[in-house]
């Protein structure tokens, strides 16, 4: 179904045609948007399929198959999305079939952008922000897999949509609460950080002379209500569970001692993450709108109140504790619909170079995919540098020589590594078809799927990617005794790459105390 777009005109102001963007015939931004949407769309679904699974999503796929309320280090929609895709795929378990559901809302969250940009600043605009958040790494690489990341941008991306109704179109009004609570819900629901949403429009009344009245009517405080209420499973599993997410999430920004290296990687990767061409498209609308902030009304005073929460807060932490490098980008997103609008007003002064850039900006991520897809199917190229997509490489191989061994099919045996991204990576590659156990004291989501004696008087088969015996001599107490059992290659295209090593663990006879003490 299409977006019902508003016309602004653009046909009348200097008309707009896909030779704006390098493509031959002349269409209206509507057509164009709907070719984004089916394109990006197909070529989703062909790199779902193409790939395996990455460590996190490897690891993701275990909240199907231990279904709760919430987890230790995501809350549900998750599991809920993942639950679906399988579920649509007849219950076949594969890349394909993880990643169904977030596929689909990449391309929601792509429609939902357009929308806003198009209400605000056109319908041009509007196409340039849709196509600019598929030109960045992350969105229009990573934006279908099996992460929190999809379903929090889709319900970002809505927040902020049902902020506009409520702030700007109709500020006064009770009833536009209701649906940025409930947005604002789906955004909790998807990841913690969706808590800055409302301090971003809570800084836009702060600031905006005329709204400061609505912090004392019930709409605000109403939004927040239906967020926090759709939010009660994390709550109910927390309850259950000491508090271990919201202890885990708080560590994560508990420190004093200046890191100059969270700094770097929370701006330098954003750069990488997005690339330097969006990244600075961005970052020129964050400091124009900076600059013009006292005569700013409406929506763009909005947008820059809803980004720079994100943004300063993610710096400001990055300089006492470790940071992620994607933790900030829905500051980012909140700048996309002002970045399209300056990019149509480029685009109407200079047609030839805009069509020029935007090809780059399609061709860089293009043939950026098909390299990554031939390394990560057959590791042709010999990387100077530690292969990236590593990751995303070999495990199926592992699953395949564990069954071809008849090591999955041995009575009260399971499965077990030392890390959880790799405990997850096996379960994935023989489709939890036994226990998959990570004992580790940073066992993250493992420590609440069993109970450490459950597994007294059971054999288990240690799965390691280690170059020594560390991980051997780690499990060694807790087994009367540890044999080698085999050691074959993880391979990708049929090429080795890595060694992988099978030790049996004779009889646990000592609960191992898996735990999270760490991150």
């Amino acid at each position: 179904m299409s977006p019902i777009l508003p016309d602004h005109g653009d046909s009348k102001r200097g008309g707009f045609s896909f030779l704006d963007v390098g493509l031959p015939g002349g269409i209206g931004p509507r057509t164009a948007l709907k070719a984004l949407l089916l394109v990006t769309l197909a070529l989703r679904l062909f790199w779902a399929a193409a790939i395996e699974v990455t460590h996190d999503e490897a690891y993701h796929y275990l909240f199907t198959v231990y279904p709760d309320w919430s987890f230790y280090d995501h809350p549900p929609m998750t599991m809920w999305i993942e639950w679906l895709g399988i579920h649509l795929c007849g219950g076949w378990v594969h890349p394909f079939s993880l990643r169904l559901g977030f596929v689909f809302l990449i391309t929601g969250s792509t429609w939902l952008l357009a929308g806003i940009t198009a209400r605000w600043y056109g319908e041009r605009a509007g196409f340039y922000a849709a196509l600019f958040l598929n030109v960045t790494l992350y969105y229009g690489g990573a934006g279908g897999f099996a992460l929190p990341d999809s379903p929090f941008l889709f319900f970002g991306l809505l927040t902020i949509r049902t902020l506009g109704g409520a702030l700007v179109d109709h500020p006064g009004r009770t009833l536009p609460w209701v649906a940025v609570g409930l947005a604002f819900g789906g955004a909790l629901l998807s990841k913690y950080q969706a808590i800055l949403l409302p301090a971003g429009a809570l800084l836009y009344i702060l600031l905006t002379p005329g709204t400061r009245h609505l912090l004392r009517r019930p709409g605000p405080y109403l939004a927040v209500a239906i967020g926090f209420l759709c939010f009660s499973p994390v709550f109910i599993w927390n309850s259950q569970h000491h508090w271990a997410s919201f202890l885990f999430q708080g560590n994560r920004a508990t420190s004093t001692t200046f890191k100059i290296q969270g700094v770097l990687v929370i701006v330098l990767g954003a750069v990488g993450y997005l690339l330097p061409w969006i990244w600075f498209l961005l970052v020129s609308a964050l400091f124009g709108g900076l600059r013009r902030f006292r005569s700013l009304r409406g929506m763009d005073r909005l947008l820059v109140c809803i980004a720079i929460v994100p943004l300063t807060f993610f710096l400001l932490v990055s300089t006492v504790n470790d940071m992620l490098p994607h933790w900030s980008l829905m500051g980012f997103v909140a700048l996309f619909p002002m970045a399209g609008a300056q990019w149509a007003e480029r685009a109407a002064r200079e047609p030839r170079g805009s069509r020029q850039r935007i090809l780059f900006m399609i061709g860089f991520v293009l043939a950026l995919a098909c390299v990554a897809l031939i390394q990560v199917r057959t590791g042709l190229l010999k990387l100077p540098f530690r292969d990236p997509f590593i990751e995303m490489s070999g495990w199926e191989s592992v699953g395949d020589e564990l069954r071809a061994r008849g090591l999955t099919d041995q009575p009260k045996t399971f499965l077990v590594t030392t890390t959880w991204f790799e405990s997850g990576q096996v379960a994935f590659s023989v489709r939890n078809k036994l226990p998959v156990l990570c004992y580790s004291t940073s066992a993250h989501g493992f420590a609440y799927w069993s109970h450490p004696e459950d597994w007294l008087g059971w054999d288990g088969l240690l799965i390691s990617t280690a170059d020594n015996n560390w991980d051997r001599d780690q499990l060694a107490p807790y087994f009367k005794s540890i044999e080698h059992v085999d050691t074959f290659p993880m391979t990708r295209g049929g090429t080795p790459f890595r060694p992988v090593t099978v030790w049996r663990c004779v009889d646990q006879v000592r609960p191992y105390p898996f735990r999270n003490t760490g991150q």
